[in-house]
């Protein structure tokens, strides 16, 4: 009886190991087969993504300027030229108050304005409209608006007219209204995106919840606070990912806008990177500047990831 026992055990034993040792091979074959179907994708990532962050990585270790010095190491000296750097400091500090604008005010704007038209009939001439800011190129916007916000420009014309008295505001060359004024152009043209996920988000949620608070009496605001923005929160951590992105990448807009600003490096670390790197030729100097920009969104990007997927967990 024993003997029959320990046959038996044996026998299950070299089962368990053929299951395990086919569930290994099937693994690498799928593994085999996807490499093989992703092998375009990764050779056009590979040629033109990563070989290229490795070229700007090396060459922010050279004293390469212009045409000179390019073969030449430097080390980190550009990193600690650029920590004793004081437009460098501007410029971080800058960066920092448009992410942060960039996230709080287009999806504040945004979560507003889709709650308002998101049960309202007739609401899709408004939604075009604000959305149309979106689909201009941002060099476009830039003009416009620096029209807007010039000496003798409309925002001036008009607070004039409001006022009664003469208004002649600098806003694009005084260093207290110059990002102020750049930002609400941003938002101005974002906005009208923020608004489109969230209603998608809006849309996509159940509707079992929210009709048993009305039944049980509870106020439009108690729906908001506890069970819509809740469930709204994985959409509202993904266009905080996409504003993030924006506010640390934008140029053009910055560029176009604040072309007569007398500190314009200073506007932004992106600017910052392309005065050093294409105004004055340091281009070592301006691709240790875009691997700084790098870290800085890939961190962000990571730490909000992490709490999207535990976010995604206690939904679930």
């Amino acid at each position: 009886m024993d003997q029959m026992a320990r046959d038996e055990e044996l026998l299950n034993r070299i089962g368990l190991d053929r299951i395990r040792q086919n569930d290994r091979t099937r693994r690498r074959r799928r593994l085999r087969l996807g490499l093989v179907f992703m092998s375009p994708a990764l050779a056009l990532v590979g040629v033109f993504l990563l070989l290229p962050v490795l070229f700007n990585v090396w060459l922010s270790l050279t004293k390469w300027r212009k045409f000179k010095g390019f073969g030449e190491w430097a080390g980190v000296s550009n990193y600690e030229r650029m920590a004793g750097n004081p437009f460098f400091s501007e410029a971080l500090i800058n960066t920092a108050i448009w992410v942060g604008a960039s996230i709080v005010f287009p999806i504040l704007l945004g979560l507003g304005l889709a709650m308002y038209f998101r049960n309202l009939r007739g609401a899709e001439t408004f939604k075009n409209i604000i959305f149309i800011p979106r689909i201009l190129a941002p060099t476009a916007v830039g003009v416009l608006w620096f029209y807007v916000y010039a000496p003798a420009g409309l925002l001036n014309r008009l607070l004039s007219v409001v006022s009664g008295q003469e208004v002649s505001v600098s806003w694009l060359y005084s260093d207290a209204t110059v990002t102020p004024a750049i930002i609400a152009t941003f938002v101005w043209q974002t906005v009208g995106l923020v608004m489109v996920l969230l209603l998608l988000g809006l849309a996509a949620l159940p509707r079992d919840p929210i009709e048993a608070a009305h039944i049980d009496g509870a106020s439009p605001w108690q729906i908001f606070r506890h069970i819509t923005l809740p469930l709204l929160t994985p959409t509202l951590l993904m266009v905080t990912i996409l504003s993030v992105l924006a506010g640390f990448t934008v140029f053009d807009l910055l560029w176009v806008m604040g072309a007569s600003y007398p500190g314009q490096r200073s506007l932004a670390l992106a600017v910052f990177m392309y005065f050093e790197a294409f105004q004055k030729g340091n281009w070592a100097f301006g691709s240790a500047v875009a691997v700084v920009i790098g870290i800085v969104v890939l961190g962000v990007t990571w730490i909000q990831t992490f709490l999207q997927t535990r976010v995604d967990r206690m939904t679930r």
